[in-house]
């Protein structure tokens, strides 16, 4: 008893710095920062830190489901011309940067502060994860970029032809071509306004600095341990939501309507790398919030997915949330074994039960997979189905039509997965195991999560599991992942290559939505179901847990800069 209260007070001490708690918020995150600079923050973790201090020209709606986009920084929505070519934003006037060793105080932003930063994102030196943003897609961008190569003082001298600043609030994007995600670029972390003294003062270095204009400013910052964020008390970007859909008027979450943000005096991030670590935190009342794990459902949840009494009763909260984050089995279509065999695909898809595979990894939480797009998505058919349903007695029918009865002359497969944790390993074992009745022997190879990638970026793998999470709600951000322009190094790692598909992309990737999209999307989808690059499996659900004292709390993975929305109410 004595050792078990030990390592619960060890577990909870990194949660116990700050005496007054009464108004502040708690998170854990599972790993170190990879960075705060706006043009690299790519992952979900660094989007906790990064987005309450940044700010974008717009932002989703938080309340709204379909995801919608309203202004943030951006005055109204743009003017755009009538060859969709030319796209004029007004900013607000009077938005200020943080008090910061960068900038003068009051410094307003400036349109020329997003050139600045999409300069940054084609700038070798910055090296940024957001550059495909625009690649080929903005009037001079490429060609600004071949120029200036890593030479800063060069890039603060050259201009990009297709970005401009005619005066102080208004920024002007012409486009090579149609281009109806731009909106969505302006509402990511990439194209957050950076003022040209602080990209100096860093010399290009913004990965252990800030300077937002978000509701949020960073007072302590490490990497490995923690983030603390501070009110903003001159904040005046922005207002807690008036609108939203049937859930929110049903939970009474726009009480607050109409009023100044952000509600919380600070907010701090603290690492927490385990899972029971983390469990023990939450129900200790150190952290606020919880993601629930695979480890915790059992602890938390009944055998049908809802709060066990014993929780209800400590006044926890359940928020079952839906995600723009899917998975499939996918295969090399450049393998001349498992590429070039339809019938070999078609008898691994017949042979996996995925039912089973959610049951026994997501705890029954997961959504069975009915179309390569998933909920969410504009364009998204519920009565889509795959090509494909569990069925050993017709997975053999393929497999002898393959030319391997029963496994005959099949080579050993090579399943790589994802990572080098136990979860991992035993999802790999499952199929291992799924397809050993049918004569189909597979060796499971475990990687680390960077390994992984890399092969995936030199086309090294043979049968994986596949998975996206999707950057924005257009199907252009699925469908890129099968073109051949996409290739490895691209995210195309199914090497997928089909000429009908590629032409049809050409098409919806310049296409608002509407019917003619839509009809474009299901014939696309036809042709992945026809040569089966991927073996749809599910779209994740996420279940949080959070203390009925935090208020406003509402779940996603696209809209990160949600700290602003929360009040606290008798903690």
């Amino acid at each position: 008893m004595k050792f078990l209260f030990l390592a619960l007070a060890l577990a909870l001490v990194g949660c116990t710095k700050s005496k007054n708690k009464s108004d502040r918020i708690e998170i854990s995150i599972p790993s170190d920062i990879s960075t705060l600079d706006p043009a690299n923050c790519f992952d979900q973790v660094c989007y906790m830190a990064v987005t309450p201090v940044y700010e974008t020209l717009y932002e989703y709606e938080y309340h709204k489901r379909p995801y919608t986009l309203r202004p943030l920084l951006a005055e109204g929505m743009p003017m755009v011309s009538k060859d969709r070519l030319r796209y004029t934003f007004k900013l607000k006037k009077g938005i200020k940067y943080h008090k910061s060793e960068f900038v003068s105080e009051g410094r307003e932003v400036k349109a020329r502060d997003i050139v600045n930063q999409i300069k940054r994102l084609a700038f070798h030196g910055t090296r940024s994860q957001g550059w495909w943003l625009f690649d080929n897609k903005i009037k001079g961008i490429n060609e600004f970029r071949d120029k200036v190569g890593t030479d800063l003082d060069l890039m603060f001298k050259t201009e990009i032809s297709g970005v401009t600043a005619p005066d102080d609030y208004t920024l002007v994007v012409d486009l090579i071509r149609p281009y109806p995600q731009l909106l969505f670029a302006m509402a990511m972390n990439f194209t957050s306004p950076v003022p040209e003294e602080a990209i100096r003062a860093t010399n290009n270095d913004l990965s252990l600095k800030s300077i937002g204009t978000g509701a949020y400013y960073i007072t302590n910052y490490n990497s490995a341990q923690e983030v603390v964020l501070k009110k903003n008390a001159n904040y005046i970007t922005s207002v807690y939501p008036s609108q939203g859909d049937r859930y929110a008027h049903e939970n009474g979450l726009l009480k607050d309507a109409g009023k100044k943000l952000p509600f919380v005096e600070n907010v701090r991030l603290v690492v927490i790398k385990e899972a029971q670590t983390d469990w023990l935190n939450f129900m200790g009342k150190k952290i606020d919030i919880v993601n629930l794990t695979k480890d915790h459902f059992p602890l938390a949840l009944t055998l049908d997915g809802k709060l066990k009494p014993e929780i209800i009763e400590q006044k926890i909260q359940l928020y079952a949330a839906p995600t723009l984050t899917y998975w499939w089995l996918s295969f090399n279509m450049k393998d001349p074994i498992i590429g070039k065999n339809l019938n070999l695909r078609k008898a691994i898809a017949h042979g996996v039960n995925n039912d089973k595979f959610i049951e026994l990894f997501t705890y029954n939480i997961a959504q069975k997979a009915n179309s390569i797009y998933p909920p969410g998505v504009p364009g998204y058919s519920p009565s889509a189905e795959v090509p494909f349903k569990y069925d050993v007695k017709l997975a053999k029918e393929y497999l002898a039509k393959a030319g391997y009865p029963e496994g005959k002359g099949l080579p050993t497969l090579k399943y790589d997965v994802r990572g080098t944790d136990s979860r991992k390993r035993q999802m790999g074992e499952f199929i291992q195991q799924e397809l050993r009745p049918l004569g189909i022997n597979i060796e499971v190879r475990t990687n680390t999560f960077p390994a992984f990638l890399e092969k995936s970026r030199n086309g090294e793998l043979q049968f994986w599991q596949g998975g996206w999470i999707l950057d924005y709600p257009d199907a252009e951000n699925v469908l890129q992942l099968l073109t051949t322009a996409n290739l490895p190094p691209g995210p195309n790692s199914s090497q997928f290559s089909n000429p009908e598909f590629d032409k049809l992309f050409l098409q919806v990737r310049e296409l608002e939505d509407g019917e003619k999209k839509f009809a474009l999307m299901k014939k696309m989808e036809e042709i992945v179901n026809q040569e089966l690059p991927w073996a749809m499996q599910y779209y994740s659900r996420n279940y949080v847990l959070f203390h009925k004292y935090l208020k406003n709390y509402r779940y996603s993975d696209i809209i990160n800069n949600n700290f602003k929305y929360l009040r606290l109410e008798g903690k």
